[in-house]
């Protein structure tokens, strides 16, 4: 069977709050750890009214101090957004308090809007396609003291950082991610859930590419999907409108928080807003 996990955005609701957001997520991971999820990740978004998550590495920490055994990570962290040493030595801080249960899953994406990207890296260019490949690398360098000795970095040791035992994990929504992840033989993350198309070509592209390395002997690969669970259909569409009343406003560039199953009620979609939505 599948080991299921839980990718959380830390919703805020319309009429609370950040804190009760964020206190939110704390309560679900305690519950996913009791139901026997396998993992619970947080992701990286970035001046959206409705999401409380936007820096991961805290809330890792704070969901890792209130769990035992589940695995906790990155869902991911937007590499371009953030300098690779200071991904690791904030990863090793968390791989120092909670051994053997962090995931670092690294994006390509910033996450958020080109203003805010600019923001965040205080650069107008984002990075090229060549480049994210050489930040990773230099991300991992720094886990493992794997620096030629005549690069600059060589002399750099990340503490916390070097000898942490991270689960490295490559994010994507394309064959782009897919491709780097199976040439590095690093295990695989689709956001199915925002991206339905690419799931087959990308999961195809990653096994076909896919290389033995020292993390892994075939390929491994994990999908995100939206699920919706009731004791029957009517009550499931009821508790999925929120979802999608809160998806169509975001398409149409008019995000807010997170409606409430009533308010959703109260505003159906009309049929612009479905074909909007329809993938």
């Amino acid at each position: 069977m599948p080991k299921l996990s839980v990718l959380d955005l830390s919703p805020i609701a319309e009429g609370s709050t950040v804190g009760q957001a964020l206190r939110n997520t704390l309560e679900l991971a305690r519950r996913a750890e009791e139901l026997g999820y396998h993992r619970f990740w947080l992701a990286e978004h970035h001046s959206m009214p409705g999401i409380a998550s936007s820096a991961p590495a805290v809330m890792i920490g704070q969901v890792a101090a209130v769990t035992d055994s589940i695995r906790v990570g990155s869902g991911g962290v937007m590499l371009p957004n953030h300098a690779p040493l200071v991904v690791a030595e904030q990863f090793g801080t968390l791989d120092a308090l909670y051994p053997e249960r962090i995931d670092l899953g690294i994006g390509r994406a910033p996450g958020t809007d080109q203003v805010t990207a600019h923001a965040l890296r205080r650069q107008a260019d984002a990075l090229g396609a060549d480049e994210f490949p050489q930040q990773l690398a230099h991300l991992r360098a720094f886990f493992d003291d794997d620096f030629p000795a005549d690069h600059p970095y060589a002399a750099i040791t990340a503490v916390p950082g070097l000898g942490a035992k991270v689960a490295v994990w490559l994010l994507g929504s394309s064959t782009y991610s897919a491709q780097v992840a199976g040439i590095l033989g690093l295990p695989f993350a689709l956001a199915r859930h925002f991206s339905p198309a690419q799931t087959m070509p990308a999961l195809r592209v990653y096994r076909e590419s896919f290389r033995p390395s020292e993390v892994l002997d075939e390929p491994y690969a994990m999908l995100t999907v939206t699920v919706m669970a009731a004791d029957d259909d009517e009550r499931a569409r009821y508790l999925a409108a929120p979802m999608k009343l809160s998806m169509a406003r975001l398409r149409a560039g008019d995000p807010g928080r997170f409606p409430s199953p009533e308010e959703a009620a109260a505003n159906p979609l009309t049929p612009e807003q479905e074909r909007l939505i329809a993938a």
